[in-house]
């Protein structure tokens, strides 16, 4: 089903052309019409160009047309421009059937969207990091290029369930852990689906950005952050008041940290089985989203019901197109 994919660049600049490339003609060889922002590939500092150049950037992908606006990129920058998005100009884009894509930085954008307009936009691929894998890994010294040849296909599964509209929900397997609740049945219903980059959206906590969502579900990812700054973020937001107002938190994948000696046993997991003493909130581990190949996409914004039991969640938001007839099972990792 050939789509109009609209690229454009609102976050860091573009540094490896070659993956922007790969990413442009992935999404060619899978049928689609790829359309490059003029200034997709600008530069400024570490931006792709300056504030003004990126918002224009913005207002252009809403009134593109385009079936999907797909960020090339995360990094940073979007926060600092938040103040000039004219987010109705986005809604109606929204409202007009195109979907607004991404991944990390682009949660704030996400967010203040949600705040400000009720819109709803997918937690998803970014064209770079998901789409243009392939050539020789960064770091990587040719270590692990066979599986990083070709983007990953449950990810293009997702992305494309999204483009027909048959997206209906997705399933996965909690972590195996050590005094986490294996018994217990969590149920949420009809619950706004939230939430993205940790260290984004508690950068946003107590500004106008920061949706007021009570009883929905969270979902939270990071990529290069030690245990104990993820921990001090989540222990914002448990001090904010934001975990004990939702129904359920959902930890997606934590990425590219390194443990030291001097942790002594302080691990990602001792941060999980600590929140959960401080928060009556179900906590759910191993959602397949973040900084990993192997993603899906999430509808910021959505209602949502949720089934946990033991190991096998179950997150569903068919409902968001009750006008399809097609039903396609969730994905299962």
């Amino acid at each position: 089903m050939k789509k109009h994919i609209y690229i454009y660049s609102p976050s860091g600049a573009v540094r490896d052309k070659a993956a922007f490339k790969r990413g442009v003609r992935r999404l060619q060889s899978l049928g689609h019409e790829v359309e490059v922002d003029a200034d997709a590939l600008s530069s400024h500092m570490r931006f792709a160009g300056d504030d003004t150049t990126r918002l224009a950037a913005i207002h252009r992908a809403a009134a593109s047309g385009a079936d999907v606006a797909l960020i090339s990129r995360g990094g940073y920058g979007l926060t600092r421009i938040l103040g000039g998005i004219r987010y109705k100009a986005l809604a109606k884009a929204i409202e007009h059937g195109t979907q607004f894509v991404g991944i990390s930085d682009f949660t704030a954008l996400q967010l203040a969207l949600l705040t400000k307009t009720g819109s709803t936009t997918w937690a998803g691929p970014a064209l770079c990091e998901s789409f243009g894998v392939g050539g020789k890994p960064d770091a990587l010294d040719g270590h692990g290029l066979a599986e990083a040849q070709v983007s990953d296909d449950i990810m293009e599964d997702c992305f494309n369930d999204m483009l027909t509209g048959q997206g209906e929900g997705t399933g996965w397997r909690q972590n195996r852990e050590a005094g986490a609740p294996q018994d217990a049945i969590v149920r949420v219903k009809d619950a706004t689906i939230w939430g993205g980059n940790l260290a984004m959206l508690s950068s946003l906590l107590g500004t106008e950005y920061f949706p007021d969502i009570k009883g929905g579900i969270l979902f939270l990812e990071d990529v290069g952050e030690h245990p104990y700054r993820i921990e001090r973020l989540l222990t914002q937001l448990l001090h904010a008041g934001v975990l004990a107002k939702q129904k359920a938190i959902l930890l997606g994948q934590f990425t590219e940290y390194k443990l030291s000696t001097h942790d002594k046993g302080f691990t990602l997991q001792s941060v999980v089985q600590w929140l959960r003493t401080q928060t009556k909130t179900p906590i759910l581990t191993n959602l397949p989203y973040g900084h990993v190949a192997t993603k899906v996409l999430l509808p910021v914004g959505a209602k949502a019901d949720l089934l946990a039991e033991g190991r096998d969640v179950m997150l569903v938001w068919g409902h968001l197109h009750q006008h399809s007839h097609h039903h396609s099972h969730g994905h299962h990792h």
